[in-house]
């Protein structure tokens, strides 16, 4: 069912990973994706896994949607101005939806993995959060000022688990987190104007270059691809969220993409229907190995988040 006909949305960072599947399932239910990144095509990329706008553009074109790629750099605020510019000029003012999703700290996080945040240059804070704390910031903005007006809109801010655990390490956490508090004070200005925000958590997702990372780690948890998730199940969820008639009463919080698809039924690319991270269906076979084929059997019992807190230094590493 084409739940998003007509709708004008927007993903960040689109070439490949959670950003790829958010926009195929948004052009799966009928919606006009735009699509950024750096690279146009393959040959223009200087990353070690490829991917480009215009993979993403054919595979949202296969399934049903229609894209449209902007070349953008979300370090250079100019750039992305003109990216509004030009959907505000194309849309007629019109944006239904944003996701924020660009992030450039997967190559210097996996390079310094292992370190402590004190061997590390501070290079590795601005890796993190210049794009990706605050490229969602600018593009929140931009946005905003064009769903104000209509009196109508979401922004999805894809933070993770790490804004409670320590995951990645300290300009990771401190990135995710900050983007977890963007996205509720967001919701706090923006709920007069009848605009939803709200931060976005899926679990492990299959990425390229999470893929890359199992095949290569010395982690049982990570290496057996446990509980993973696909990107499109992430992208699925959010569709799903736009087209709920009362969305903004999720405004302000945390959405766990797990819980929100066993809620509504939905799967993945692989017809997966992971377990939330705080589920007892993740935490025990997490811990014990030896349950991870009979995870099916234990009961889907959700840890209190105030549990999570406390217990964050005890909390699986990946």
């Amino acid at each position: 069912m084409k739940k998003l006909e007509g709708q004008v949305t927007l993903v960040t960072g689109a070439t490949r990973g959670i950003g790829k599947g958010i926009a195929i399932a948004l052009g799966e239910a009928g919606a006009i994706v735009y699509i950024t990144g750096r690279s146009l095509n393959n040959s223009n990329s200087s990353d070690d896994i490829s991917g480009s706008l215009l993979d993403t553009k054919l595979a949202v074109e296969k399934a049903g949607g229609i894209c449209i790629p902007v070349q953008v750099d979300h370090s250079d605020d100019e750039q992305v101005n003109m990216l509004f510019q030009r959907i505000e000029t194309e849309q007629d003012g019109k944006l239904d939806l944003l996701v924020n999703n660009a992030y450039s700290g997967v190559k210097v996080l996996t390079e310094a993995q292992g370190k402590p945040f004190w061997e590390c240059e501070p290079s590795l804070w601005d890796a993190c959060n210049n794009v990706g704390l605050r490229s969602h910031y600018i593009a929140s903005m931009f946005a905003a000022r064009m769903m104000t007006q209509r009196r109508q809109g979401l922004i999805c801010t894809i933070s993770s688990w790490g804004g409670l655990s320590h995951i990645f390490g300290v300009a990771y956490g401190t990135g995710k987190s900050a983007c977890d508090r963007l996205a509720s004070d967001m919701a706090v200005e923006l709920k007069p104007y009848n605009v939803a925000s709200m931060a976005i958590y899926p679990g492990i997702v299959g990425t390229e270059q999470f893929n890359s990372m199992a095949d290569e780690g010395e982690n049982s948890l990570f290496r057996d691809r446990f509980n993973w998730e696909t990107p499109l199940l992430t992208g699925r969820v959010i569709a799903q969220l736009k087209s709920e008639a009362d969305v903004m009463h999720r405004t302000g919080k945390v959405q766990i993409v797990a819980e929100l698809a066993r809620k509504y039924g939905i799967v993945g690319e692989d017809g997966e229907q992971p377990a939330s991270l705080r589920s007892l269906q993740f935490l025990l076979p997490s811990a014990f190995a030896k349950l991870r084929n009979y995870a099916s059997f234990i009961p889907d019992i959700k840890v209190p988040w105030w549990l999570l807190l406390v217990s964050t230094l005890s909390s699986p590493k990946i």
